[in-house]
């Protein structure tokens, strides 16, 4: 990826993932099962991890994520069994119900660490072994969790800034698709501490007409705005679409991927994303709860292991395209 001296942890989190490999969205409390039995690498007793996100309906960075998790399963002979819900609350419920069912361990995102908190530290109170993936990367040591899995969104988002300022831009606006979600504020303020000139706009992430109405009037509004950042590659297509209907001439860049991301970043009508490694995370995180049942083995030291930020722009999108 671009910039590797600056921005080392893809590398890292990469090369990890392959040393355990060595030794694979949907949300709204949908839930799934992926059995590793017959044609798992692992000759170890099936054991049941919970993965459970806040993902929201239709947001395709958990697709991702999920990959990950159900390719690591595969592989390890376990039973994934997935859910979602993006309320905090409803999220935290869902934990508890893993609980109940005592499974073997539990994979979990904390983007809303404080009403998480009280289910988290009863799986682990429980017994449960216990990861965090994705969010939650200030508060996952004081829930008990044994290892986190992501990306650090403030030093993510200050990476963003820092390359705003090279390129010169004029006014940013930075959009927020879940209020309360801590990533996502923290990389909006990353971006804020290296890109002073920029300013936050929240949008109902759910409803896509409300995202791109409320994008479309902030651009016709605000003329100073030079470059739209968004959050998630889903909003980013909505934020095409918002700049054209504006009349405005701001230029876009986002945070994560998919493959309609991708293919406007060689189309050059998004600038650059940043990249977080979702498949990795939620691999790592259901080969770590593996390595933890069968190994007694943690990873990361009680340390966050990063598996981002890097930039994907016209210089390697074709990489990630084949």
């Amino acid at each position: 990826m671009s910039r590797p001296t600056r921005y080392p942890f893809l590398a890292g989190a990469a090369a990890l993932a392959v040393a355990l490999t060595a030794c694979s969205s949907t949300g709204g409390k949908q839930e799934t099962s992926a059995d590793g039995g017959g044609g798992a690498a692992a000759d170890t007793p099936e054991m049941t991890v919970a993965l459970i996100t806040h993902a929201a309906p239709g947001d395709t960075f958990w697709d991702q994520v999920r990959a990950g998790a159900e390719d690591a399963a595969k592989k390890d002979n376990v039973k994934l069994e997935y859910t979602a819900d993006p309320d905090g609350a409803k999220q935290a419920q869902l934990v508890q119900q893993a609980v109940d069912k005592k499974v073997d361990g539990i994979a979990v995102t904390l983007s809303k660490p404080e009403a998480m908190k009280s289910n988290v530290e009863g799986a682990v109170n429980a017994g449960i072994p216990t990861v965090a993936l994705n969010a939650g990367m200030g508060d996952w040591k004081n829930m008990g969790v044994l290892s986190f899995f992501g990306q650090d969104d403030g030093l993510a988002g200050e990476a963003a800034g820092e390359r705003l300022t090279e390129e010169k831009a004029g006014k940013v606006l930075c959009v927020i698709q879940e209020q309360g979600h801590v990533g996502l504020e923290a990389r909006c303020d990353g971006l804020k501490k290296k890109f002073a000139n920029s300013e936050k706009i929240y949008v109902k992430g759910t409803d896509t007409a409300n995202v791109q109405s409320t994008m479309t009037a902030k651009l016709q509004d605000d003329k100073d705005i030079t470059h739209v950042v968004t959050l998630g590659a889903p909003f980013a297509m909505v934020a095409l679409k918002s700049i054209e209907e504006s009349g405005s001439s701001a230029k876009l860049a986002t945070f994560d991927l998919n493959d309609d991301a991708l293919t406007a970043i060689k189309d050059k009508k998004i600038l650059w994303a940043v990249d977080q490694q979702p498949y990795v995370q939620g691999y790592m995180a259901v080969d770590a709860l593996w390595l933890r049942a069968q190994k007694g083995a943690s990873v990361g030291g009680q340390q966050p292991v990063f598996s981002g930020p890097a930039f994907v722009d016209e210089s390697n999108v074709d990489l990630l395209l084949k």
